[in-house]
């Protein structure tokens, strides 16, 4: 309605204009409502991908029915969902009930890639993982009847050649002592990178899988053997807003979007590639996503939420700027982007046990455990000291015993077990001072850092750490993880060797040993391995297409 310029109007326009030129409004000041934060981020599930797909899945479904499929004469389809060129399906009917099982010959000792398919059935869709690129490979598929009796079949799958971000990323190993490895026969190690194509690499560093879907950051596996990718409607976009469960052969079963009205990078350059689930996610009991995002407001990377997977929509949202001091994120510098990166949070992990996460906060040099279903802070632990906590803080803040380090913007911290009293962590400190680090050390080194938390006693103890030994060579201002594989050794990525030119993953014995070491020239422009993990062809130990 309109309405005349009385001197109301005129108060309101004057006060307008003082707010303007102050360069904020005071509502931009204090954190969004849930409610607009759920607006914002818009997130949805969709089903682009998976309805692209359909035809494929049928005509899949319609080879098992043809009895012309038998084990001397399969069915086999290089990169069956056309995303994942080193994989095949395989199709074919038994008289009798068996299981299966495939060998992919390596091309040295302990090379091999191998699984099982579980259970005995009829017919048999085996997802064949672990292909060389551009090469005749020689795959053994055995099958195991009830009775004990066995047959074998040998495939020769040809691939092509690989793409141009995973060739001219320049792997190089230095070291592989496969007797002490975290190798088995079945795993690989998976080079999750901040930007392009993700791929995994076996123990003499070749290429084994990889995914033709870009990735950001964040991929993640699910209980059910599938993996959680951020990645984008198509490889020439510069938004990565598109969140896909899928599995190594490239199959879609579930396709979340979001509203890129949230987007951003820590570049701060506008230019540069932007994303809504930034750095970290994980898959909760009943299986929803945890995700770290933005809100839309100034302030980026200070927010969770929890996005269900039955509707895509936000059921819960956890603020930081709710739970922290004011001070923290007020007072905190904008960047070229005109967006306060003031928390700058790099992980979230989750206990079952007890209802609690854990995140990494590295622009506050800082790691916290919160109770999942309250947000109340359970502990703190940081370089900022008790004393200049605001009060109601300072009964959380842990104290760290003689010799523990300070982190110093930190990445990939996690549990590794609960013990009677609190509970075993690990992370990759980067050891560099953004607020709150060690100033003495900042920049000297990187390391992988395991500690025990006692929250009896609100204490933190250093138990185990490897990089320092390394120097400044090793220093990595960003980026980096640090993985505890099942043998006891630890797998950690220097993520941002070199100022980013190279990344250097290295894996150690429990006494500092290295038996792996393995070196990734970026060849591509912002490329860099943001993570490392062990283990990606267990998951293929089960059909997926019934």
């Amino acid at each position: 309605m309109k309405k005349y310029l009385g001197i109301g109007v005129i108060l309101s326009l004057f006060i307008v204009i003082l707010v303007g030129c102050s360069g904020q409004s005071k509502s931009q000041n204090v954190p969004l409502s849930t409610a607009q934060i759920k607006k914002n981020i818009g997130s949805k599930l969709i089903s682009t991908r998976e309805d692209s797909q359909k035809k494929l899945t049928k005509k899949y479904q319609e080879e098992t029915k043809k009895d012309s499929n038998t084990l001397d004469n399969p069915y086999v389809k290089v990169n069956p969902y056309k995303d994942s060129p080193l994989t095949a399906l395989m199709i074919f009917k038994t008289d009798s009930a068996a299981k299966v099982s495939y060998v992919v010959q390596g091309k040295t000792n302990n090379t091999d890639v191998s699984n099982n398919v579980k259970g005995y059935k009829k017919t048999h869709q085996v997802p064949i993982m672990g292909l060389y690129a551009d090469e005749t490979n020689t795959v053994t598929v055995t099958v195991e009847y009830k009775n004990g009796t066995t047959e074998t079949k040998t495939l020769k799958i040809k691939t092509g050649a690989l793409p141009k971000y995973v060739k001219a990323a320049k792997v190089s190993v230095s070291k592989n002592d496969k007797s002490k490895m975290d190798i088995g026969t079945n795993k690989l190690t998976l080079i999750n990178r901040t930007t392009k194509e993700p791929f995994a690499i076996d123990a003499d560093g070749a290429v084994r899988w990889y995914s033709t879907d870009y990735s950001q950051h964040t991929i993640e596996q699910t209980d059910d053997g599938h993996l959680l990718i951020l990645t984008k409607k198509n490889v020439d976009s510069s938004v990565y807003n598109d969140l896909i469960e899928t599995d190594p052969m490239g199959r879609v079963y579930k396709e979340y979007s979001f509203n890129s009205k949230v987007k951003s990078n820590d570049s701060g350059n506008s230019k540069d590639e932007t994303t809504v689930i930034h750095h970290d996610l994980l898959e909760l009991p009943n299986k929803d996503i945890l995700a770290t995002v933005n809100d839309g407001s100034k302030y980026k990377e200070d927010v969770m939420v929890q996005i269900s997977h039955k509707t895509g929509k936000i059921v819960k949202v956890i603020d930081l700027k709710r739970i922290l001091p004011k001070s923290m994120y007020e007072n905190y510098k904008a960047g070229s982007d005109k967006k306060v990166d003031w928390f700058h949070q790099n992980a979230v992990d989750y206990d079952k046990t007890d209802n609690t996460i854990m995140i990494s906060g590295r622009n506050q040099d800082m790691i916290m455990k919160l109770n999942y279903k309250t947000n109340k802070i359970i502990w703190i632990y940081s370089g900022k000291s008790k004393s200049s906590w605001p009060k109601k803080y300072r009964s959380k803040i842990l104290t760290p015993t003689k010799g523990t380090t300070i982190t110093g913007g930190q990445h990939g911290l996690y549990q590794l077990n609960k013990t009677a009293d609190g509970e075993n962590i690990i992370l990759y400190d980067n050891n560099i001072d953004v607020t709150n680090g060690d100033k003495k050390t900042s920049g000297k080194y990187s390391q992988a850092v395991q500690y025990h938390v006692n929250e009896k006693k609100m204490t933190i103890d250093q138990k185990w750490s490897y990089g320092k030994n390394l120097g400044k060579a090793n220093f990595t201002n960003i980026i980096g993880y640090a993985e505890r594989e099942s043998n006891g050794n630890t797998l950690i990525d220097f993520g941002y060797k070199n100022k980013g030119k190279e990344s250097n993953i290295i894996e150690v014995d429990p006494e500092g040993n290295q038996v792996f070491n393995v070196t990734i020239k970026n060849a591509s422009t912002k490329a860099y391995v943001y993570r490392a993990y062990l283990d990606l062809s267990q998951i293929l130990g089960h059909e997926l297409y019934s």
